[in-house]
Order: C-alpha cells, then sequence, then structure tokens
C-alpha cells in the first residue's frame, strides 16, 4: 500500500488548531475545523477511500505552518505531481499542498523528525510611553504586537543561554504531559527586521506544549528591560513556570520547517 509524505502550509487564524477535536461530547458531537479534518477530508474525496492522516506536529488554535509534514496511506496509487494538485482543488483557500510524494511504508512523520524550526514575528512600539504607535494593520494575524518598545539586540543575549540541552519546565504549562521536559535547542535567535518589528528563530530537537510562545514572552520580558539578558539560566535552572514569562498569542507563531534524516522516498509510480 503507497504511503504519501506531504508538506503543508496553511493560516491558522480560522482553524482550532491541527488535530481533530470535537466541539462536545455525546451523542449530537460537532467537529471543531482543523486542519487534520479539512485535509483529510480533500484526500478522501481525492481518493476515494478513508484515510487516517498524521502530522508531525500539533499546532495549536491560531498558529500557522508553512513547513507542516504530513502522511498516510491508501490503496490507490497516483503521481505525487497530480496528487498535490488534486488536493488543493478541495481544499479551503486557507490550506495548501506545497508538494506530495511516495515515502517508505514506515516512515512516521513524528517519530523520524529530527528538528523542527519556528518563527515568531513581533512588531512593537516607538520610543515614548505606551502605547506608542500602531498595531499592524493587514498583517495582524500573523504578528504579534506589545506597545512597549522592545530591544532585538538584548532579546537576542538572553535566546543565547536556551541552546543546548536543558529542562525546560520553566518554559512549559504545568501538566504538559509529556514524559520528559529535556530538550536540546540548537539555535535561538532574535533579529531585527525593520523598524519596529523583530523576529524569533529557533529549532530544536522537540518542543513542550507552548514552549516557543513562553520563550518568546520571556524574551519580550527582556526587551522591555524587565528581566536581565543573564537571568535566562536562572530561569531554566528553576525549573518552575512561575518563573518565566507570560505565553504570548498564537498568531506570530509559524511552524517553518521539519527535518528528517536517511528518509528515502520510494519509487514514484508512472
Amino acid at each position: 500500500m503507497p504511503r504519501y509524505r506531504l508538506t503543508v502550509a496553511y493560516d491558522g487564524t480560522n482553524f482550532h488548531g491541527w488535530q481533530k477535536q470535537c466541539a462536545s461530547e455525546g451523542p449530537a458531537q460537532e467537529s471543531l475545523r482543523t486542519v487534520q479534518g479539512v485535509l483529510e477530508q480533500a484526500i478522501v474525496d481525492v481518493v476515494r477511500e478513508r484515510v487516517s492522516v498524521q502530522g508531525a506536529s500539533r499546532t495549536d488554535a491560531g498558529v500557522h505552518a508553512i513547513g507542516q509534514v504530513a502522511a498516510f496511506n491508501c490503496q490507490m496509487e497516483m503521481a505525487p505531481d497530480r496528487l498535490a494538485p488534486a488536493i488543493n482543488s478541495r481544499l479551503p483557500d486557507d490550506a495548501q499542498v506545497r508538494s506530495a510524494s511516495i515515502i517508505h511504508e514506515g516512515f512516521s512523520p513524528i517519530t523520524d523528525a529530527i528538528a523542527k524550526g519556528y518563527r515568531y514575528r513581533i512588531a512593537h512600539g516607538r520610543k515614548g510611553p505606551p502605547p506608542a504607535g500602531l498595531p499592524p494593520l493587514f498583517s495582524r494575524h500573523t504578528t504579534f504586537w506589545t506597545p512597549y518598545r522592545l530591544d532585538p539586540v538584548r532579546m537576542n543575549e538572553a535566546a543565547r543561554h536556551l541552546v543546548g540541552e536543558h529542562d525546560f519546565t520553566s518554559f512549559t504549562r504545568k501538566n504538559h504531559g509529556r514524559e520528559s521536559p529535556i530538550r536540546t535547542i540548537f539555535d535561538c535567535t532574535v533579529t531585527a527586521t525593520g523598524r519596529q518589528r523583530c523576529r524569533l528563530e529557533v529549532c530544536g530537537d522537540g518542543f513542550l506544549h507552548n514552549m516557543v510562545r513562553i520563550i518568546v514572552g520571556t524574551l519580550v520580558e527582556v526587551g522591555r528591560g524587565r528581566i536581565d539578558p543573564d537571568a535566562l539560566g536562572d530561569i531554566l535552572a528553576a525549573a518552575d513556570r512561575t518563573a518565566a514569562g507570560p505565553t504570548l498569542p498564537p498568531q506570530g507563531l509559524c511552524l517553518m520547517w521539519v527535518q528528517y534524516e536517511n528518509v528515502a522516498e520510494a519509487a514514484r509510480p508512472a
């Protein structure tokens, strides 16, 4: 049975996250609008059989993706260069399949991933007492705004303390449900991208629930001058959620890519 790998992009604004879920329990269950749900339905419409789509990252409501990776099995064989357009023709305009390929039968988007990269976009206020400036209008669904002026240099200095293998208990919600809070961050940088704009880019071997949004929330506090850049080491060592900054809203966050090692594609059908 062929196994297909998809690279999926979506605007998460009007989705209740990646994973399928119901709004209520009982016989009159109502399904919430999720990326997995609309993608599965589009694939079913193409291949005419029930499929189960597995995604690499269970992004939260409002979080976007450019490089989400998904996979599914089905009996039907279709050339990947035909499959992606066929699925896209049945998807809503806030989701799309960027590419499709045939992958080996045992491929798992979750357990085979060796690294993931996220980006968080921020707009911030001018010099002076807040509110200084206006929040972004046309990028409001993809950018977080704070009325406080931020110092990206201080934020970047603080971000370097997060690189390496650490216990990230301070940077995830309580009862996060993972066996271990130990994660490795390969790189974490904050860069000014224009007047009153900056972005965080972080990659690691995996992320706990809300981990990136709490990291950025803590770095915003650094950028405002409320936390010293060198305090990040102490916040990590505390292993206490209350030691870190707030959880920022989802709209600034985007899953950029997922990396795999030694994952060979299967032969494509003619």
